[in-house]
């Protein structure tokens, strides 16, 4: 076996500004109408001084983009992402080959919680009952401080949930239950490892900056402390 490198151990320690731990993943969850729903979540740990000049509007931006971005380089850009001022879609390189196409994110900003949600359109892996329904959510939640914490390091939690959505795979009638197996042991089993490993990438506090921009002049709207984005921040009609 070979011996691990010292020194690549520990520039990995060095480049991880926060502690990331996988707290639930679910197998996804099948309605009988047969759409499926699957929620990722992952606590984050990382010290106040990091965080606070990242808990603005912006930054909620950021992590979306990133979660793209992270699409892409696993799939060695393969699966690309095409912006356009009413839509996002994933494509196979170029298109015509759009696996999902989303409209513009809604961001939702609240005290000490931000929610950026991509509703699905349509796409080669979207079944024809489930275009124009369900959606794409990430979460971020910071928590309040327990009983004796001195203050120097902030909880998160992080969520990735896909609900309602509706995969060509699973097919219908008689082939539906052959499908659905087809579905978990594919597309659903690829979705949870990608997932896993960028919400354990946040662990480098490596944001890449938006394409789009919309939330950037909000940074200046960031919190002194308190724990609360402003919810000014989010554009007019969310997008």
């Amino acid at each position: 076996m070979r011996e691990r490198d010292p020194r690549r151990v520990f520039r990995r320690h060095r480049e991880a500004r926060a502690r990331v731990q996988i707290i639930e993943t679910p197998k996804g969850i099948a309605a009988p109408d047969g759409s499926v729903t699957t929620r990722q979540v992952a606590a984050v740990t990382l010290p106040r001084a990091e965080l606070e000049p990242m808990w603005n509007a912006e930054y909620l931006e950021r992590l979306a983009r990133t979660y793209w971005s992270f699409l892409t380089r696993v799939s060695l850009g393969i699966l690309r992402v095409l912006y356009k001022p009413d839509s996002r879609d994933i494509v196979v390189l170029t298109r015509p080959f759009s696996l999902l196409s989303f409209h513009a994110p809604d961001y939702d900003i609240e005290p000490g919680r931000g929610v950026v949600t991509w509703h699905i359109k349509k796409g080669l892996l979207v079944a024809p009952m489930g275009r124009g329904k369900g959606f794409l959510r990430l979460t971020v939640e910071r928590l309040p401080p327990t009983t004796g914490d001195s203050g120097r390091y902030v909880n998160l939690v992080v969520s990735s949930e896909v609900a309602n959505f509706y995969p060509t795979i699973r097919g219908w009638g008689w082939f539906a239950k052959i499908g659905a197996w087809l579905y978990r042991i594919t597309q659903l089993s690829a979705h949870v490892v990608i997932t896993n490993a960028f919400l354990r990438s946040l662990a480098r506090l490596d944001f890449e900056p938006s394409v789009v921009g919309a939330l950037r002049d909000t940074a200046a709207g960031a919190t002194d402390g308190s724990g609360e984005l402003p919810a000014a921040a989010t554009p007019p009609g969310g997008r």
